[in-house]
């Protein structure tokens, strides 16, 4: 027989949490345990930020992808060498409280990253046959990657 707390007391969050959840959130920013390392102190604005964060959208391979300065990002293979710099094409920059989404926007917006590595992603292998006529063709692929380092984040002033 399982034992239920009552709704009101403490115990009852523990038991829909589940055995191995951390327990109330102690210290989080979000409730009101202090600042996470480093995050800027202040009142909460109205977005509920308490600084004005800075991201930008990019593509690159056919694919986007949401960066900030700093971030490591995986890209499918570019021709460029190692720890050479790298402009990625912006489809939105946010950048504090303004937001650039139009070509005419982003016409001076410049995301740049440098070239930290390459790496190779899983096998893929397929076969395929058709039946009673002795067709059968193994196939494999290995997708190649370019890992680069967000480096600066520009917009038009």
């Amino acid at each position: 027989m399982t034992r239920v707390a009552p709704t009101g007391s403490p115990a009852a969050g523990a038991a829909r949490r589940g055995p191995n959840h951390p327990g109330p959130a102690v210290g989080h920013a979000d409730h009101g345990g202090g600042d996470p390392a480093g995050a800027p102190s202040g009142p909460p604005r109205a977005n509920g930020y308490t600084h004005l964060p800075m991201y930008a959208v990019v593509r690159s391979g056919g694919k986007q992808e949401r960066v900030a300065q700093g971030d490591q990002l995986r890209v499918e293979l570019l021709d460029a060498a190692l720890d050479s710099e790298v402009e990625l094409d912006a489809v939105l920059v946010v950048d504090g409280e303004r937001v650039l989404a139009t070509p005419a926007q982003l016409a001076g917006s410049m995301v740049t990253a440098r070239v930290v590595g390459t790496e190779l992603g899983p096998k893929i292998r397929g076969f395929t046959y058709k039946p009673k006529t002795n067709q059968r063709r193994r196939w494999g692929h290995r997708q190649r990657y370019t890992t680069l380092q967000i480096t600066d984040i520009t917009v038009p002033s």
